[in-house]
């Protein structure tokens, strides 16, 4: 994919700076970490290598990517290692999309307290699944499944949801079968949509009990106990959106489709359209358009894009991927050798049958010339700040 010629990063090095000085105070320290990160990214701020074919005269500078989780340029390189990763612990079933989603008020809780209303939204999303998948009129087996913490919507919104996927079937409680779903369905979604919302306003409700939960922009009162349960009220009898996908059409298909979950940013590079001092305009989907053409562009003005940005900062050292049940990490390779076994497969072994390796010397590159498709071989690492000293054309490309 050629590098688009508008980036986030452009924004951010053009009007961050008149951004910060107006909003001095509520741009959080985890925020302006994150702003700067990316404005650095692949400059020679970071520092880099040379790196020069050792068939053609062809060389180029390659500097160092700020490797931030809300870089959009990071991202690629980011999902595709996680995802070779994972790629070894797939089993050969059908595999489940399924999305869960918060009221609009509550998401106005979680907009001033992240950590804790989204940490809860794992939970009680993952809670949901493996308890209705343990109950014996449903599958009776107990599952396991990767969740991925998304907080926007396509205009940039705040919109907190978690996509869920889950191998279609699990274990025997007493662990010696394996018991699949229904061909093409997993779990009543209504079902699951009352579990979930039971679950997540018991944990709302803890949440406040324990004072980690503050209230701001008109909610302030929601820190009495008696007013906030009042409140919570209509949130009980309404219906909570719970969906769930077509599964998907193999391991190929399952891997295609996380890599582009799991490290998504809130919006990437080539959405931008254009963007000045004045307004920054992007590409984004109407889904409330059912049919025809749901592409628009919107218009927002400058620092209202990079608000909109920046409230997708997830909190430092907040996990936005989580495994639980029968894939969480503690006991995720024994789960999945024991699941092959009773699904009669081996597990696959991608290098066993490959070509041997050639000889590859410390400081020869993976990625080959792209003129001729020689060896490239870094001649010259460069520090932060520091300029090569080897000739080489201005061009960026990762390192």
């Amino acid at each position: 994919m050629p590098r688009p010629r508008l980036e986030i990063a452009d924004i951010f090095r053009n009007y961050g700076p008149a951004y910060r000085r107006a909003n001095a105070g509520q741009v959080s320290l985890n925020q302006l970490k994150a702003m700067s990160a990316i404005e650095a990214c692949r400059t020679e701020v970071l520092g880099g290598h040379v790196a020069a074919c050792t068939k053609c005269d062809h060389h180029h500078i390659a500097y160092n990517s700020c490797k931030n989780r809300h870089c959009p340029k990071c991202q690629g390189p980011a999902a595709r290692d996680w995802m070779a990763a994972r790629a070894e612990d797939l089993l050969p079933v059908e595999y489940f999309h399924v999305v869960f989603t918060m009221p609009a008020e509550i998401a106005r809780i979680a907009y001033w307290n992240p950590k804790a209303v989204y940490g809860l939204l794992f939970r009680a999303s993952a809670e949901t699944v493996m308890t209705i998948a343990a109950d014996p009129k449903r599958l009776g087996a107990t599952v396991g499944m990767t969740s991925v913490l998304h907080t926007w919507g396509s205009a940039l919104t705040h919109h907190p949801h978690i996509h869920m996927i889950v191998p279609g079937g699990g274990l025997s409680p007493d662990g010696t079968r394996w018991v699949a779903c229904k061909p093409g369905f997993f779990l009543h979604v209504r079902v699951l949509a009352r579990l979930f919302r039971r679950l997540f306003l018991e944990g709302l409700m803890e949440l406040r009990r324990a004072g980690q939960l503050t209230f701001f922009g008109g909610l302030e009162c929601l820190a009495q106990a008696n007013i906030f349960a009042k409140w919570l009220a209509p949130l009980r009898k309404t219906e909570w959106v719970v969906y769930a996908k077509p599964p998907f059409g193999g391991p190929e298909a399952i891997l295609a489709y996380l890599s582009r979950y799991t490290h998504r940013v809130a919006i990437s590079n080539h959405r931008l359209v254009s963007a000045d001092a004045d307004t920054v305009a992007f590409r984004w989907k109407d889904y409330r358009i059912k049919h025809g053409d749901r592409q628009k562009v919107m218009r927002l003005a400058t620092p209202e894009f990079i608000r909109r940005f920046l409230i997708h900062v997830l909190p430092d050292g907040f996990h936005r991927i989580r495994h639980y049940g029968l894939l969480a990490s503690s006991a995720r390779k024994t789960n999945i050798k024991k699941m092959r076994v009773l699904l009669g497969v081996q597990r696959t072994e991608h290098t066993a049958e490959a070509a041997p390796e050639p000889e590859i010397t410390p400081l020869t590159l993976r990625e080959p010339c792209p003129r001729c498709g020689g060896p490239m071989r870094i001649i010259e690492i460069f520090r932060r700040g520091q300029i090569p000293m080897s000739r080489a054309p201005p061009r960026e490309q990762a390192a």
